[in-house]
């Protein structure tokens, strides 16, 4: 029989955001696919938490930036779960040095394209097909799509150049994406987090404390992958249904032009 729960795959939930919302997921009734690059053994609790709450969990170790590895998980999905509903393109890296613009090498700049900006591209466009096979075959299919940027798309930092423009990208993507798909009923949208406690911003966390407590935010405290994970499963529960193509801000107030 096919599975009557909906299925979520969300890339790069074996740790810090990605976690965050396949655990509201999860919460919301999603079975969850959780593509990441670790080993089974590095994920292993993650992979518990989440059947904790009720989710039948497969973990596809897989990398985004190689067209074979997602090929490859799409098809493992299908075999375990006969189909997909969500996708949520969350998985991304940083440089692994912040290098100033006038410095900044090709080698990271590529490293970052391939892994934040084409991977998810491209997985969007095998898993939008998918889709729209499974709308053709009932009406009742229900799909989305959600992409995980940042306020580094439209907040320039010249430390990060390639990050900034690769997550610049992301944001294009959605709106192209949702403009395609809106005529088969597959919303895309796009979550922007600001200042989030992960492994991803461990290095500078002196310095995002001492931002906060200095002002930098409206809400003077630090983002957390539930609060991404809140707004992932707002989308994907359908509460903004007449708004695809549209970024939600989940920044603290960072962004909230002030005097």
């Amino acid at each position: 029989m096919p599975n009557k729960k909906r299925v979520a795959l969300v890339t790069g939930a074996g740790r810090g955001i990605g976690l965050g919302i396949a655990q509201c997921l999860a919460a919301e009734r999603c079975d969850i696919a959780v593509c990441d690059i670790h080993q089974d053994e590095i994920v292993k609790d993650a992979l518990e938490r989440l059947r904790k709450l009720g989710a039948d969990v497969l973990y596809c170790r897989a990398d985004v930036s190689d067209a074979n590895a997602r090929s490859e998980m799409l098809a493992r999905i299908r075999e375990h779960f006969g189909g997909l509903n969500v996708l949520v393109n969350n998985a991304g890296v940083a440089p692994k040095v912040r290098a100033d613009i006038l410095e900044a090498t090709e080698e990271s700049f590529e490293r970052l394209m391939r892994i934040n900006l084409q991977g998810p591209y491209f997985l969007t466009q095998a898993a939008a097909n998918w889709m729209i096979d499974q709308r053709g075959q009932d009406d009742q299919f229900d799909g989305c799509i959600v992409n995980i940027s940042s306020i580094s798309a439209t907040v320039a930092s010249p430390s990060r150049g390639e990050y900034c423009i690769s997550k610049a990208g992301v944001s294009m993507a959605t709106q192209l994406w949702a403009a395609r798909l809106g005529e088969f009923g597959i919303p895309v949208y796009e979550i922007r987090p600001g200042v989030i406690k992960t492994d991803m911003t461990r290095p500078v966390v002196e310095k995002y404390a001492k931002l906060i407590a200095e002002g930098l935010l409206v809400q003077p405290r630090w983002g957390f992958p539930q609060d991404i994970g809140r707004a992932g499963a707002m989308l994907v529960r359908g509460d903004c249904a007449y708004s695809t193509g549209q970024a939600i801000m989940v920044d603290g107030g960072l962004t909230l032009p002030r005097l």
